[in-house]
């Protein structure tokens, strides 16, 4: 199986983008752990412009990627398990990074949360509150509203991939003639202007249907309204992996894609900013419901135009399987885990500089990049410390033994792979 390059580059940009966006969270108004004594609305629409697409994409191409492993489990370890080849790998790569996140990577976000929200403050110390954090202590609140400890914050990706693979695996392994049809029902639909239309249509359901009944928790169990739009994405995913009609159709209808996406882009940001509507003065129920259709339209053609870009420049060749992009495959997921945790600690204790945003935001993005990959740096160095951060734990081969490689080709990886 050859690597989709395309979805290797749009994996490892989007995830870059994350960084960006959780570096705004500290200066917008919306709420977050710490926040900016500069706080503002300034920012808020260059983050709208990502916040509708960039985690349904994510989870799209990890659906995809799941197809792919999934089929390569099937072609090795003959006579094992088909649980064992897939679903027991695929559980550790992502489980033992949840677990180690949730206990040593993400306390020190709750704890800036609670010394910068707490009424009164809280003056007893990291470990103090890392033991508190590891019991369960309920006793964080502010307004009747309590800190639920442990979390996995921004680690709920990784929770809900594993969730939606264990979902893929049980419809690939027990039913495997409905999944085919179903991709077939699919490839038809989307094969020509449908691939715009259609998952659009369903994504305009979910949102007008349940984003005003079901806040975004991320919790999983309550989590209706995202569950509604990323589960659909990462079946898809998993059922268009090998459609190529899907593909070269949203490669021909990439420029459509992106005009609709900008309109839609447009008609959200002067809903949220330009319109003169707000919580006093609530926009009319019909214009309400027009707007959630629109951000559907934005979230699905932002998508799909850049899927259709990234098809376009990896049937030209543009793309390449080079030493860089191997390197940041295997970086991504490990930077991942550790950049909100640096992005919190690097802003809460550069507070006392009272920078100005203009300088502050730029700093904290490059030292963000510049420690978790000194921190990736690390991991992929320390045989213990590489499992629980996603990546696989090397054999060392005795020099008398060659190792058999083949260009452009990575044989521990399924095309698209992501974590």
């Amino acid at each position: 199986m050859e690597r989709r390059l395309d979805l290797d580059w749009i994996r490892i940009v989007a995830f870059c983008l994350l960084i960006l966006y959780h570096v705004g969270m500290y200066y917008v108004n919306w709420d977050w752990h710490v926040k900016s004594p500069f706080a503002g609305e300034t920012l808020e629409p260059l983050m709208l412009f990502s916040s509708p697409w960039r985690l349904s994409l994510l989870f799209m191409v990890s659906g995809v990627a799941t197809a792919f492993l999934f089929e390569k489990s099937r072609r090795s370890a003959h006579g094992s398990p088909k649980s064992a080849r897939f679903l027991g790998p695929r559980s550790a790569r992502l489980l033992l990074p949840l677990l180690f996140g949730m206990l040593v990577i993400v306390p020190p976000q709750s704890y800036y949360e609670v010394v910068e929200q707490l009424p009164g403050g809280y003056n007893d110390g990291y470990l103090a509150f890392w033991g508190r954090y590891l019991a369960a202590d309920p006793g964080f609140c502010r307004d009747g509203d309590c800190l639920t400890l442990p979390t996995w914050n921004h680690l709920w990706f990784v929770a809900y991939l594993w969730v939606y693979t264990v979902l893929a695996w049980a419809l690939l392994r027990f039913v495997p003639q409905a999944m085919q049809r179903l991709g077939d029902g699919l490839e038809r639909g989307l094969s020509g202007v449908g691939v715009l239309l259609w998952p659009a249509a369903l994504l305009a359901l979910a949102r007008v249907a349940l984003v005003g009944r079901f806040e975004s928790t991320h919790a999983l169990v309550d989590d209706w309204y995202n569950h509604a739009q990323y589960l659909p994405l990462f079946l898809l995913g998993v059922l268009v992996a090998r459609r190529e009609a899907v593909w070269n159709a949203l490669q021909r209808h990439r420029r459509h894609a992106l005009a609709l996406a900008m309109f839609g882009y447009g008609v959200v940001l002067w809903y949220f900013y330009g319109s003169g509507y707000d919580d006093a003065t609530p926009p009319p129920d019909a214009l309400r419901m027009a707007q959630r259709v629109m951000w559907a339209v934005f979230q699905w053609c932002a998508i799909a135009a850049i899927l259709g870009y990234g098809r376009q420049l990896a049937s030209r060749g543009v793309l390449r399987d080079t030493p860089t992009l191997r390197y940041l495959r295997d970086a991504v997921f490990p930077v991942y885990i550790l950049h909100q945790t640096l992005i919190v600690a690097l802003a809460h204790n550069a507070q006392p500089l009272a920078l100005h945003p203009a300088i502050e935001g730029p700093l904290l993005v490059i030292a963000t990049f510049a420690l978790s990959f000194a921190g990736f740096e690390i991991v992929r160095r320390v045989r213990w410390l590489r499992p629980v951060f996603g990546l696989k734990i090397e054999n060392t081969l005795p020099s008398s033994a060659p190792r058999r490689h083949v260009v452009g080709r990575d044989p521990d990886s399924a095309p698209g792979s992501v974590p």
